[in-house]
């Protein structure tokens, strides 16, 4: 499959569909009170930078943004890949391009949160195998049984 990785306007209907359909998708996944997908509307806020992957004749396959945390430490939120293109590199092209972005804007720590169960096995182990290891919750967080806490140190 070719795709290409873009940053992108954040209002662009289909953005806001694939967004909308990632929340729906984590909401079936998680407990209410763990469901930590953005809502769409929230991928125009100023901390968050949004990038997408596109089929060559413009298909939206797969989105992830950076929200900073702070200075120092950003948090990848709303990675999601259609289910037509899992399995097809998508997920791995876009954590790798988000890991870059941090690096390139000074940041040292990219961390993020990602269900238990059985429906985020796929997502754990891409992070864990880009060097993602388990931690304390972070932010406004709080330890669930139903979240994994994951940090990558950047040098």
């Amino acid at each position: 499959m070719s795709f290409f990785l873009i940053s992108v306007d954040q209002a662009r209907p289909d953005v806001m569909e694939l967004a909308s359909t990632h929340r729906a998708w984590a909401g079936e996944h998680s407990p209410p009170e763990d469901v930590h997908a953005v809502e769409a509307e929230a991928l125009t806020d100023p901390k968050m930078t949004l990038v997408t992957a596109r089929t060559t004749e413009g298909e939206l396959l797969g989105m992830g943004a950076l929200r900073a945390l702070d200075g120092e430490h950003v948090e990848v939120k709303s990675m999601h890949v259609r289910s037509s293109a899992r399995g097809k590199g998508v997920g791995g092209a876009l954590l790798t391009e988000l890991v870059k972005m941090a690096q390139q804007r000074g940041y040292r720590r990219v961390s993020l949160e990602t269900g238990t169960m059985e429906a985020f096995v796929s997502a754990r182990s891409l992070y864990s195998s880009r060097g993602f290891a388990v931690c304390d919750p972070f932010g406004d967080y709080t330890a669930s049984p139903s979240s994994v806490f994951m940090t990558l140190q950047l040098d």
